[in-house]
């Protein structure tokens, strides 16, 4: 009963932890996703990420637009969700979920500080590179089914264009101000709850003045329903995810896991990989926990596999990206990103010990 009590606990804690460091990112990154399918001339997306996309411009855009945004594996779901929707590629789809927050900028610059140079650079640079094995490997073994509709699409014949949309400039500054809201509302150098939201303010009060300008009731009816269709899609399984991953860190605690994880062997880089996927952390938090295994003496091999794998891949994202993708595409999700992040590790502790 007594460990029953402790998990339940934990699981709270956890839930508690998560809504109110999240909430001001999660819920901008819902109203993002919304917009995204709704607004977004489809065109756009599907030039670039489409099926019928070159790879040689799809992927590269999806590491770019990863790139560009500063979120953990939970709050790049809804904007998954968003572009897979309006049509992007599944490979091109795969990779940008992968890389926004594997190449989370603010983590990299923190794990160079905090961790060293070597594991910073070594972080980015295989990140990327899995993020494109992983997405071609996908989109070779699971190929879309390309429609009449999305060859025209991807030729830019089946949608109107951004300007005859509610209006370029007005579209393009709603857009900017969404992003502007999920970047303000993700950044860790401002910890205070109460100073973000005094800084969203202005931001809300753009927004809001310039949907009522540029894009007419439809349109905002429309941005509304698709918003609510990811909010009741992704959110409950998100929930439960981080409610069931805190009462695993009751039973899993940090120091059993350095206890076994003090050289680069394969059962204890195999193990750090397994732990950063079941011990979910929000985002930067993994940096100072690798931080604290590396004080306790948990090799750079190990050390650097977590650090791959633990962004990247959480019970609450995998819940909800199984519904997105199906069982067998989340199944070699899961082990080639595994595979991946094992294999770094041991060569990277193999390397450094030399």
């Amino acid at each position: 009963m007594a460990l029953v009590i402790e998990l339940l606990k934990g699981g709270l804690a956890t839930l508690q932890d998560y809504l109110l460091a999240h909430l001001p990112f999660v819920v901008p990154a819902f109203f993002l996703a919304g917009a995204l399918y709704a607004l977004f001339p489809k065109d756009k997306i599907l030039r670039y990420l489409g099926p019928r996309s070159p790879k040689y411009i799809s992927y590269p855009m999806s590491v770019a637009a990863g790139l560009c945004l500063a979120v953990c594996s939970c709050t790049i779901l809804p904007l998954f969700a968003g572009i897979r929707k309006s049509g992007a590629g599944l490979g091109p789809a795969i990779v940008f979920l992968y890389t926004a927050p594997a190449t989370n900028i603010l983590a990299i610059i923190y794990t160079s500080s905090l961790i060293g140079v070597d594991v910073a650079l070594a972080r980015i640079i295989l990140s990327i590179g899995f993020a494109i094995i992983i997405g071609v490997s996908m989109a070779a073994l699971f190929p879309d089914k390309i429609s009449e509709d999305t060859t025209n699409v991807a030729a830019g014949q089946a949608f109107p264009s951004v300007q005859n949309s509610p209006g370029s400039r007005w579209l393009w500054a709603f857009f900017g101000l969404l992003l502007a809201i999920l970047l303000w509302g993700a950044s860790p150098a401002i910890e205070v709850l109460k100073v973000k939201l005094i800084g969203l303010a202005p931001l809300l009060a753009g927004l809001v003045f310039v949907a009522w300008r540029g894009l007419g009731r439809d349109n905002v009816l429309s941005w509304m329903r698709e918003t609510w269709f990811f909010v009741r899609t992704i959110l409950p399984l998100l929930l439960v995810g981080v409610f069931v991953a805190g009462m695993l860190r009751v039973v899993i605690p940090a120091e059993f896991v350095s206890r076994y994880f003090g050289s680069t062997t394969l059962g204890a880089t195999l193990a750090a990989v397994l732990f950063g996927v079941v011990a979910y952390f929000p985002t930067l938090v993994e940096v100072p926990m690798a931080r604290l295994f590396l004080d306790v003496g948990v090799g750079r091999g190990p050390l650097l596999a977590y650090l791959l794998a633990d962004p990247v891949v959480s019970i609450p994202s995998l819940l909800v990206v199984r519904q997105m993708i199906g069982n067998k595409r989340l199944l070699w999700y899961v082990a080639i990103i595994i595979v991946c992040c094992t294999a770094a590790g041991l060569i990277y502790g193999f390397v450094t010990s030399l």
